[in-house]
């Protein structure tokens, strides 16, 4: 059983920071696709950015060019960058493999307000 652990949420301004990190277990992370998705309140769960390498990621529109994903196989370690924060940035932030499994961790919550 895959454990995901997500940590790094916040409140920030509009405009500002934040990095999340995940830390997977299980022995297949290496060659599994992993990716950051989020939930709104009342809306449905979306993906927002996916990751095999350094050399294949894929980001939703709305965060395009202000989300950066990466990975560290050897510490079994997700995270997201995300810069420009938009009020509509805020939701849960999960992190899951590509398709996700039906186990998730309890994600971290990210609020985006002045």
């Amino acid at each position: 059983q895959v454990q995901l652990v997500e940590s790094g949420g916040g409140l920030v301004q509009p405009g500002g920071s934040l990095r999340l990190s995940c830390a997977a277990s299980g022995s297949v992370f290496a060659v599994t696709a992993m990716a950051w998705y989020r939930q709104a309140p009342g809306k449905e769960r979306e993906l927002v950015a996916s990751i095999i390498s350094d050399r294949w990621t894929k980001y939703a529109d709305s965060v395009k060019g202000r989300f950066t994903i990466s990975r560290d196989n050897a510490a079994n370690m997700v995270y997201l960058q995300m810069n420009s924060l938009k009020p509509e940035d805020t939701a849960i932030y999960s992190c899951n493999r590509v398709p996700p499994y039906d186990s998730w961790g309890q994600g971290t919550q990210v609020t985006v307000s002045s």
